[in-house]
């Protein structure tokens, strides 16, 4: 008998603390109008020089030399603000009312006197190139203003964050500072016509998915009049809605970018046990985190308790965010949650997910219907709502040694699943698999003969979610890199086969 579990608040079970350690601070300073002293004429001088530039900053340049990089930024200028160029090295004087101090320095001597002098005067300081003398790093850049992204790692490692910012380049629309720029025009009408809470938030979510829809920013922001009209018309209680979420198998970098925008959306998140702490710590900060256990033989929460749950937040204009593993309309009682949802007209959505089985195909290098093997796949459920094996079953069906089955939830019923497949017709000696925590650092494998099954299954334990594959498809030979573990914490078990290198000549 399921025993009921009251939710769970997120942040005080077996979450990490919400902020981690940070080596440094990341802010943004405002340099309009304002001075900084950049001393040197090197290379590396000019192009922070032009950084500061480009903010709006008047840069004062001392040095007595200038490299020919120096020497074409001042003939040619700043997009924004402006260079003063000072033919004289720097002076104890030359820091009076500078917001920023920045130097090449040719010497460690140099750069230790620059840096007393600026901490003195009560700069923050930038030696570059020289760590001990930084009170602030320059990071990666990715710029789409008004919308800046720093990356920084610290100094320790300029490279790394050079690819971080190529990769969040390609992510971000070239158009995004366009959209940027259009809600700063239309953020003084959203501020007077929409109340505080849900309505302001659904027009700047709404905002957003057009921003990353690819389209191009309208030049007017009288365009979003109608989203203005629309999101106007929700009331200030009353009006949540509830989306379904599909976390995956559990490998935060699986998850889809649509349900990454609702987990920055939401107001409230109630998470299945199974789903990882990597893709809640891709949730909006703000949110309440709400763990409502959903694992099979352990305690949980009914389903009743979670539907009410659900309600009652929405009715109360709540962003309800259920986050489920794997997709939620696979063996995810999705069907349920959605039923008693619209019944109380309660909207409701529903974005899907990476179910596990893909998850393990990919894994294994394994097509579930490579064509040589199987003509039909299907996806099973290895108990029923009582902890049994379901009696529902076309058992004689999923003996057809031309389809591929996988079960999920069949850990504890594995020599039930194997029994049944055998009397029904299955050779004992068909190629099986189990998957443990699929996609995870902790991912374990067996393969074997069906017959060795619940012995294998047995071997990668209870503790996490088990998947069971059993076809002609993972034959030894048909799998790709299948010996080859994922990473450096999977383990492969094989029962059942000898391993040819273990052979005697």
């Amino acid at each position: 008998m399921p025993i009921s579990l009251k939710p769970v608040d997120g942040k005080t079970r077996r979450r990490p603390a919400r902020m981690e350690a940070l080596s440094s601070l990341p802010v943004f300073f405002q340099l309009a109008g304002r001075k900084v002293l950049v001393a040197g004429g090197s290379d590396a001088a000019a192009w922070k020089a032009e950084l500061l530039a480009a903010t709006g900053a008047e840069v004062h340049i001392f040095a007595e030399e200038l490299g020919a990089a120096m020497v074409d930024l001042l003939a040619a200028g700043s997009v924004s603000g402006s260079f003063v160029y000072h033919a004289s090295k720097w002076t104890p004087e030359s820091f009076v009312g500078k917001t920023l101090a920045i130097a090449d320095a040719e010497t460690e001597k140099d750069a230790e006197a620059f840096h007393d002098h600026a901490r003195a005067a009560g700069a923050p300081v930038n030696v570059i190139d020289n760590p001990r003398h930084c009170e602030f790093q320059f990071g990666s850049i990715v710029n789409r203003s008004p919308v800046v992204i720093g990356i920084s790692t610290s100094g320790v490692a300029p490279i790394l964050g050079q690819a971080i910012r190529r990769r969040v380049e390609t992510l971000l629309p070239q158009g995004l500072a366009l959209w940027a720029a259009l809600a700063g025009r239309v953020r003084s009408a959203v501020m007077d016509r929409l109340a505080p809470g849900p309505q302001r938030r659904r027009f700047w979510e709404r905002f957003t998915e057009h921003a990353f829809s690819g389209a191009e920013a309208p030049e007017e922001a009288c365009a979003f009049s109608y989203l203005l009209e629309e999101t106007g018309s929700v009331q200030p209680t009353g009006g949540g809605r509830v989306t379904l979420v599909g976390a995956g198998p559990g490998d935060a970098e699986l998850l889809t970018m649509k349900a990454m925008r609702a987990l920055q959306g939401a107001d409230v998140i109630l998470f299945d046990d199974l789903v990882s702490d990597e893709v809640l710590e891709l949730a909006r900060r703000e949110a309440k985190r709400l763990l409502v256990g959903k694992r099979g033989g352990r305690e949980s929460c009914q389903q009743e308790d979670i539907n009410s749950m659900m309600l009652s937040l929405a009715r109360q204009g709540k962003n309800v965010i259920r986050l489920k593993s794997g997709d939620p309309m696979v063996f995810g009682r999705a069907g349920e949650e959605i039923e008693t949802l619209r019944q109380e007209n309660i909207p409701v959505s529903v974005i899907p997910g990476i179910t596990s089985a893909s998850a393990m195909a990919s894994s294994l290098g394994i097509s579930f219907t490579h064509r040589d093997h199987a003509q039909s796949v299907r996806f099973v459920t290895g108990h029923s709502r009582h902890g049994t094996l379901p009696e529902t079953i076309d058992w004689s069906g999923l003996a057809d040694p031309s389809t591929t089955t996988v079960f999920y939830m069949g850990a504890r019923t594995a020599g039930r699943i194997s029994e049944r497949l055998i009397s029904k017709g299955l050779k004992a000696s068909m190629p099986a698999v189990a998957v443990a925590a699929v996609s995870r650092p902790n991912e374990r494998r067996w393969s074997g003969p069906l017959g060795a099954l619940a012995e294998g299954v047995s071997r990668l334990g209870l503790d996490d979610p088990v998947l069971i594959g059993v076809g002609a498809v993972f034959e030894k030979g048909n799998a790709c890199d299948f010996n080859q573990p994922r990473d450096e914490h999977l383990a492969l078990i094989h029962l059942g086969q000898q391993d040819p290198a273990s052979r005697s000549n």
